[in-house]
């Protein structure tokens, strides 16, 4: 029989990653094309790095070499879908809105509401991409029960499968989860379900100072109210909005929403989400920031972003995402340590390419950097893998 011929072509400015474009782009159909790839990076001594739909190759900084960059958009089938068990089996370059929309048909969906419009169910597990709804149904990490990866060498290897209880090897799926493909190639991933709900009811309460939200971010979460998003949407030294959005069955959401609107003093009803819901702030002349923080510190969080910052807060999680001028990026360092003493860290996601090469984009990461080390040397030993893409030029 005859072998397959990939898809190859020379790379162009189109297929650039966070400003660096790859020598070649190879669009391979099946994990065992991706690893004949890979295989012969390995023999000929070539750097690989995979991307799928391109809406996030800018969330960590730009690799040191990129001869092949593997599209895995080719990869796109839904493999298996078992509605009665809520789980369905996808390969790596499915797009996630046409996922959702086939198991729309079922009444299901995958929990996941990052707000990129094209991103691949590869992409979203390998920059750990959620959004809103995180407070109800968790993020990548607690929704994904199986993976298939191609490591550097070529060797195709498994974890997880089909059970959501499924033990065996489920944490090589969280080792992957956000490795922005430093330590292997995701082609199939398994996922739990979640029924589509019945209605929804949002509550938006307008905010004169932002920072009022924290302690009614609090006063929501001890409460026995179960939203499944509590979003802030505010300008510091300006004004804001924390928006509640609660999904059951129609009963439940009219009587959540009107013990919301008690409980907080006040706040709009509707069934309609607001226009900004679950979009990270900035545009292109700005640096956007990814802030992870103990819930409560929302407060002081906001009071350390420069004046004029866009912010979109998870209020509940503790996930922020903030969007300051280019003009502010010195003030990062200082942001940083403002945030430490409260479990925080700032993660660069985009930047204007003239800062973009100049930033730390991951931070001090502290004890943890010397295992981090360790995993990608035995996953990757010759850093063939997007290098420097991850945490310490890894």
């Amino acid at each position: 029989m005859t072998a397959a011929v990939l898809d190859r072509r020379l790379g162009t400015a189109d297929d650039a990653v966070a400003g660096v474009v790859p020598t070649e782009v190879v669009r391979p159909s099946g994990a065992q094309e991706v690893a004949e790839v890979l295989r012969q990076a390995q023999r000929d001594g070539r750097t690989a790095l995979a991307a799928g739909g391109r809406t996030k190759t800018g969330w960590a900084p730009p690799p040191s070499s990129a001869d092949v960059l593997i599209d895995t958009t080719g990869l796109d089938r839904l493999v298996e879908h078992t509605a009665g068990d809520l789980v369905v089996v996808a390969e790596a370059g499915l797009r996630l809105a046409a996922l959702q929309q086939r198991l729309g048909a079922a009444g299901q969906w995958l929990a996941l509401d990052p707000p990129e419009q094209g991103a691949t169910l590869g992409g979203v597990v390998s920059a750990n991409a959620s959004g809103p709804r995180r407070l109800r149904y968790g993020t990548v990490r607690d929704l994904l029960i199986g993976i298939t990866v191609v490591l550097a060498d070529g060797t195709v290897a498994a974890a997880g499968g089909k059970v959501v209880k499924n033990v065996a090897g489920y944490d090589l799926g969280k080792l992957y989860t956000g490795a922005h493909g430093s330590l292997g190639v995701v082609v199939s991933t398994t996922w739990r379900l979640h029924p589509l709900p019945a209605a929804r009811r949002v509550v938006v309460l307008d905010l004169a100072d932002p920072l009022d939200a924290g302690p009614l971010a609090v006063r929501m979460a001890r409460s026995t109210l179960t939203p499944s998003a509590v979003e802030l949407h505010a300008t510091t030294g300006g004004s804001g909005a924390l928006v509640m959005v609660f999904e059951a069955i129609l009963e439940s959401v009219r009587a959540q929403a009107d013990a919301a609107v008690a409980l907080l003093g006040g706040g709009h009803q509707g069934d309609n989400l607001p226009d900004q819901f679950g979009k990270r702030p900035g545009g292109d002349g700005d640096l956007v920031l990814r802030l992870a923080f103990a819930p409560a510190a929302l407060p002081a969080v906001l009071a350390a972003l420069p004046e004029g910052t866009a912010v979109t807060a998870s209020a509940c999680t503790g996930v922020a995402y903030a969007a300051l001028p280019a003009e502010h990026a010195a003030a990062l360092p200082a942001l940083r340590t403002a945030l430490a003493p409260h479990d925080g860290t700032a993660v660069v996601l985009s930047a204007p390419p003239a800062l973009r090469d100049r930033l730390d984009h991951w931070g001090p990461v502290g004890d943890a950097l010397g295992l981090m080390r360790r995993v990608k040397d035995r996953f990757d030993p010759d850093g063939r893998l997007a290098p420097g893409r991850f945490v310490g030029g890894m």
